[in-house]
């Protein structure tokens, strides 16, 4: 597969606020390891954040078309934290790409990028927002129950989940732990809870391919079996699929060839991609491309299919939804 067929649908677009993007990250995030490490590794200063956000689209364009495999990112956003009213609160909420920025970032590169909105349902003009994000060209709505605190399974966001099946966006929804953001309640990162949306004609995209996120226990494979049984338009991405917490996911589906059937290819960018998962279990010339293998879009593409798993792109969603 070394035609650039690919879409990745799992890449986020990280923005520091610079005071016109509508971008917000809290004081304790952006002194939090993980991320002060993220910009560290991609030489971003947070005291320059117009040039940062700069360099950030540019360095993944020059990777993006350096790809051997994979032609276009879905670039998501992340919505914040909202009351009961449905009103933004900004003291709960750790990060936000707004919609805004993903849309403008999206058109000014339509030939590497497409657009992932963000927008939690419980936002009092959910519904609002998938229309006006729907007219300026999003593919996919991008979700976080962990972080944003919502339930995807509350029968009260009914509304919002028919009026995505009626406009063709797929749901993409995190699943599992979520640790690089300060979840509120990980018990809503269960994918059993996103039978809701597709009860109502949602296509979903669990993230992560169900992986639990907790490294030494899958609790979620049995569910991710059932799931795709009783629903034609559940999938999963394999993003951050070979990172060390997710990787006993990667392993166990290489023996599912059911659930590969319904697996989309993602990357999780601007995370690592490891070809740890590998060692041991492919051929010594197969590991030493993995490991020779700079692209993360082609490292992920490599290990995945080192170790037997196949999976398709979100492109065939695209294709299915104008057919």
């Amino acid at each position: 597969m070394a035609d650039k067929s690919l879409i990745d649908c799992h890449v986020h677009l990280a923005a520091l606020p610079d005071g016109d993007n509508g971008c917000f990250i809290s004081p304790k995030l952006l002194k939090s390891p993980l991320f002060r490490f993220l910009l560290w590794k991609h030489g971003l200063s947070p005291k320059a954040p117009r040039d940062a956000n700069r360099k950030y689209v540019d360095d993944l364009l020059v990777e993006l078309r350096a790809s051997r495999h994979v032609r276009q990112a879905v670039l998501l956003g992340m919505d914040g934290y909202y009351d009961r009213n449905g009103t933004l609160d900004l003291v709960q909420t750790d990060f936000l790409v707004g919609n805004d920025y993903v849309l403008a970032t999206s058109r000014a590169h339509p030939n590497e990028f497409l657009a992932g909105v963000s927008i939690n349902p419980q936002r009092r003009d959910a519904i609002e927002e998938v229309h006006r994000c729907a007219d300026a060209g999003a593919v996919l709505v991008k979700v976080l129950p962990n972080a944003q605190h919502f339930d995807p399974a509350d029968t009260r966001y009914k509304s919002f989940y028919r009026t995505l099946a009626a406009r063709g966006l797929p749901l993409l929804s995190h699943v599992g732990y979520e640790l690089s953001l300060l979840g509120k309640d990980q018990s809503l990162g269960d994918p059993d809870r996103l039978r809701t949306p597709l009860d109502e004609g949602v296509t979903v995209i669990a993230a992560h391919a169900c992986s639990y996120g907790l490294m030494v226990y899958e609790k979620f494979l049995p569910t991710f079996r059932r799931m795709v049984r009783t629903y034609p338009c559940f999938f999963g991405d394999v993003s951050a699929l070979t990172l060390p917490n997710r990787l006993k996911m990667l392993l166990a589906l290489r023996y599912e060839p059911d659930l590969q059937s319904r697996l989309l290819f993602g990357t999780d960018y601007p995370l690592s991609v490891f070809h740890i998962p590998a060692w041991g279990r492919v051929a010594p010339g197969t590991l030493r491309t993995m490991i020779r293998t700079k692209n993360r879009f082609d490292r992920q593409v490599t290990v995945c299919q080192g170790l037997g798993l196949n999976f398709g792109s979100f492109g065939d969603l695209i294709d299915r939804r104008y057919s």
